[in-house]
């Protein structure tokens, strides 16, 4: 792909379009950024150094017309089925995104991973295994770097593992080496049309292998087991519930790997360090995914022993007063919220509510109703009458605590109802945004109030 010269939009610019505009002016382009939000929403040193470069901006809205462009560079925000896209093509401009740029130009071998939940943990655990072996990997993605950054360090012996969400993948063409399916349900209905939509974006990740390839599905999820009819690759099931002919999976204690028929102990589950049995379906994937690109069963064991999570991911925050606090402020869905739920035995105080992702929370309340360990619940945020009907509560033996203001309110409340042993969790099963900026800013304010509990 030569850019060199080339009328380059670039429309949207987040991160991933700020590492496109960057990409482009390495290989010579001439750059022009459309971003809908006005120019008082960004970093002003940022566009006044790519402005010295010959970058244009244009804010507030798009162009009636894109004609004079050689290329249009998506951002994952923006729909390839929108309005303006719809324009786009009608002027036979070609489309592309920084994804798609990568996979066409990365020289090395790539691991992807997708699903509703799990993908930032296995992705990293894969990334972690692949170091321990000794070989030169890359993680970026939908976590860390936009793959662009690094993409000239890259070598044929390198490898890559990128965490792809369903905007990044919904106009892929190409698929990885090794594509890993985790756990698929139902999200971004604010950005999908319908769970049909969504899931159909997932699969992209799948639907370009070749029978060389490798395709990792979690059994235990309807849409993710189902999606073995959408590739040609060689396919492995992973499991925390059953055995597989082919995959890896939890048996009696153990992550098991049955690469060809044999079984392999990797490691007991109880040596995992990550909490909470949903974790088990992200070990046992990134366990297959490494497995098959090399690692070696004791570096893979070592990873699982010593991986602490990622921040917001059921984070333990402190232990006071014989209370631990855990911070999984990533939970943004309702089936987040039942993992952290179910991942403790100990009394529970959970925090439940924010912001609409037009989630069903059926299944959240049947799950707490007939948990006996549920002691109290701080209903925050919007979406908490919705989750409340669900959870019958006049009935129910857990103390329904309303009306916080704020994240020092909230984690007061739960002081003064927690005891020696019991368990603190912010894992709200919806999105932040009508109390916080976003899940991370919730989640460092839940921290940061914790830590002046004295």
């Amino acid at each position: 792909m030569d850019f060199k010269n080339k009328n380059v939009a670039v429309l949207g610019f987040g991160a991933e379009g700020a590492s496109a505009v960057n990409f482009m002016l390495g290989h010579k382009a001439r750059v022009s950024v459309f971003d809908v939000r006005s120019e008082d929403k960004f970093d002003r040193e940022q566009i006044g150094r790519l402005k010295e470069k010959g970058v244009e901006f244009r804010f507030d809205k798009y162009p009636e017309s894109f004609s004079g462009f050689d290329y249009v560079v998506r951002s994952p925000g923006i729909r390839p089925l929108s309005q303006v896209f719809e324009k786009i093509k009608k002027e036979a401009i070609t489309v592309t995104s920084a994804t798609k740029i990568f996979f066409d130009l990365c020289p090395s071998p790539i691991i992807g991973v997708t699903g509703t939940k799990g993908k930032g943990t296995t992705s990293t655990l894969i990334y972690e295994m692949l170091k321990k072996q000794g070989h030169d990997v890359y993680l970026g993605g939908n976590i860390g770097l936009s793959p662009l950054e690094f993409l000239s360090s890259l070598k044929s012996d390198s490898w890559v593992v990128l965490e792809l969400s369903s905007f990044q993948l919904q106009d892929l063409t190409k698929s990885p080496k090794i594509a890993v399916v985790l756990m698929v349900t139902s999200e971004h209905l604010d950005y999908h049309r319908d769970v049909p939509e969504y899931v159909d974006a997932k699969r992209n990740i799948l639907r370009f292998q070749s029978r060389s390839d490798f395709a990792i599905l979690n059994r235990d999820y309807p849409a993710s087991n189902e999606s073995d009819i959408h590739t040609e690759a060689q396919i492995y099931n992973v499991s925390r519930e059953r055995g597989a002919e082919r995959g890896c999976y939890v048996r009696e204690g153990f992550v098991v790997i049955k690469p060809d028929g044999a079984e392999i102990n990797v490691i007991p589950t109880a040596d995992i360090l990550l909490p909470g049995k949903h974790n088990f379906e992200n070990a046992c994937a990134a366990t297959m995914a490494a497995y098959l690109a090399g690692v070696e069963i004791p570096n893979i064991a070592t990873v699982l022993k010593e991986f602490k999570g990622l921040e917001h991911r059921l984070e333990l925050v402190r232990v006071f007063g014989g209370v631990r606090y855990y911070d999984d402020s990533f939970s943004t869905i309702p089936e987040t919220a039942i993992a952290a739920i179910e991942a403790f035995e100990d009394p529970e105080i959970l925090i439940l509510g924010g912001s609409s992702k037009n989630s069903d929370f059926t299944e959240l309340g049947r799950v707490i109703r007939e948990a006996r360990n549920i002691k109290a619940i701080i209903g925050i945020g919007e979406e908490w009458p919705r989750i409340l009907a669900e959870l019958k509560a006049e009935s129910a033996k857990f103390k329904v605590v309303e009306g916080c203001a704020n994240m020092e309110e909230i984690v007061r409340a739960a002081r003064e109802l927690a005891e020696v042993g019991d368990v603190v969790i912010l894992s709200p099963a919806c999105a932040s945004f009508d109390m916080f900026p976003n899940y991370k800013e919730r989640g460092n304010q839940f921290k940061e109030e914790v830590s002046k509990l004295s």
